[in-house]
């Protein structure tokens, strides 16, 4: 089970990528740790957004998405670009997407004193927790 950690900031999905190893979760580090919809008012750009999130997955052979939940309304809510690319992942054929509230992902986190890796970029925290509290859930 490869599972791919996904936080969307702005108009930026970033990604982290982790395995289970001996029951503990271990980041693959990827050149690719974040993929970016430019201008989502032009068609093509999204097309090329979503092409680039699929070929993403089909070359790393990633059998799980992990999003991290943005708040649909209040002071923290996510952004209309945000949703558009959560809905372009979603559509994904490839592999399963689950969306993780961020308590979950905190909870996880706690329960498990999850250590993030030096590998990993200060903005891939999050997304690196989303693939750790599937990739342990999993593992039960």
């Amino acid at each position: 089970m490869k599972v791919c950690g996904i936080e969307i900031k702005g108009s930026e999905a970033l990604l982290a990528v982790a395995t289970l190893e001996a029951g503990q979760p271990a980041h693959q580090p990827l050149a690719t740790k974040k993929i970016a919809l430019e201008d989502d008012d032009e068609a093509a750009n999204v097309k090329a957004f979503a092409s680039q999130a699929r070929q993403f997955v089909a070359d790393h052979g990633i059998t799980h998405l992990a999003i991290k939940k943005r708040s649909k309304k209040g002071e923290f809510a996510g952004g209309p670009t945000t949703f558009k690319i959560e809905g372009i992942l979603q559509l994904l054929d490839a592999c399963e997407v689950q969306l993780l509230s961020p308590q979950t992902v905190s909870a996880q986190s706690k329960k498990h004193a999850l250590e993030l890796p030096g590998s990993l970029n200060k903005y891939q925290h999050e997304a690196y927790k989303c693939a750790c509290a599937v990739l342990l859930k999993a593992g039960r």
